[in-house]
Formats: structure tokens, sequence, C-alpha cells
């Protein structure tokens, strides 16, 4: 009995335009936060609001593609690659304004990357599905990234209070975030080698 095959789906579609843009939307970023003056109270929002829109096409474009059970090979590439483009160049522009500290943006980005290739070169043999605490790790990272990139210290007058008490509750989040960088890190590579080691035997 033949099984009908699934005609392949084409990139040309309304989650990878999504994707694109988030890739687009990286150095527009770091050039609101960094090619302007770091403590400008008008390019710091602006990198909020390019930041905030860009995580929000993360959602969208995998909601869109499950609902319509959309499936591509750019997609699957290209997808990962735009949310580690982005939270790294957020992580490295705030180590060059100085609200996040080097070896935490090192420690983080390191991981990120080696699974994000790990996970890519593998896809064929290996299936990784992503784990809660994976989920749980991109929020963190994302709220607390947000914050950040808000010019919290940079208020002034009545604001500078309720800034600064902000400030030290993105690095509350971020201090989650990269505990759960580490710990969904130290999930995925243990899940990796227990699904060769069946392979192989």
């Amino acid at each position: 009995m033949s099984t009908e095959q699934r005609p392949a789906t084409s990139n040309w579609n309304l989650p990878n335009a999504l994707t694109t843009l988030r890739i687009v939307l990286v150095p527009v970023y770091g050039w609101f936060l960094l090619g302007h003056d770091q403590d400008s109270v008008l390019w710091r929002t602006l990198a909020w609001v390019v930041f905030a829109v860009a995580m929000a096409t993360d959602k969208i474009d995998g909601d869109i593609a499950r609902a319509r059970d959309i499936e591509t090979d750019f997609g699957k590439i290209a997808d990962p690659i735009a949310d580690k483009a982005l939270t790294g160049m957020a992580f490295i522009a705030l180590s060059i304004t100085g609200d996040i500290w080097w070896w935490v943006t090192i420690v983080v980005l390191t991981r990120e990357w080696s699974v994000t290739l790990l996970r890519l070169s593998v896809a064929r043999d290996v299936v990784i599905p992503a784990s809660w605490n994976g989920k749980v790790k991109t929020t963190l990272q994302a709220v607390a990234l947000g914050f950040l990139t808000l010019p919290l210290r940079q208020l002034d007058g009545w604001a500078d209070v309720p800034g600064d008490v902000l400030f030290y509750v993105a690095q509350g989040f971020l201090a989650a975030a990269v505990a759960m960088t580490l710990w969904s890190g130290y999930e995925f590579y243990r899940d990796f080698w227990r699904q060769r080691r069946q392979k192989s035997a």
C-alpha cells in the first residue's frame, strides 16, 4: 500500500517572514542602544520597543506555524538562529553599557550557542524537544533583558527611586534566567547523550 507524500511547504509564508523580521531587528536594536548616548532615555526606550516587537514575533510565528501546520527547512534553521541572535545582541550590548557583567554574558552565550549548534547539527538523528525548563529560561531572559534595556537608572525626579528598584528587580530576573539557562543546558546534554547511547545500542 502506498502512502501519500505530503507536499513540501513553501518558504514564502508568514511565520518565516516574521522570523526574517526578527533577524532584521537585531542590528536595529544594537544601533539604538549603542549607536547613541547610552544613557539617553529616548534611545533606550526605542531600543526596548524594538526588543519587545522582536520577542513578540517569536511567539506569534510559532503560534501561526502550529495553527497552520507549517514546517519548512528555512524555519527550522532560521528560527533558533534569530532567537539566539536577538538575545545575544542584547546580552553583549547590555554588557557594554554596564548593565550586565561580562562573565554572565559569556556563560549564557556559550551555553545558548553550543546547544543551538549541536541541535542543528544532529537534527536528523537525535531530536530533543523543547523542555518546560527551556521555555521558562526563555521567558526569564526576555523579561530581564527587556527591563535592563529600559532607562531605569537614567530616570530623574519622582521616577528615580522606582527606576532603581525596577533595575534591581530586573537583576533578580537575570539571576534566575542564568540559573535556568545552566539547568536547561544540563538537561539538554543529558537527554542528548541518553538518546545517542540508546541509538548506538
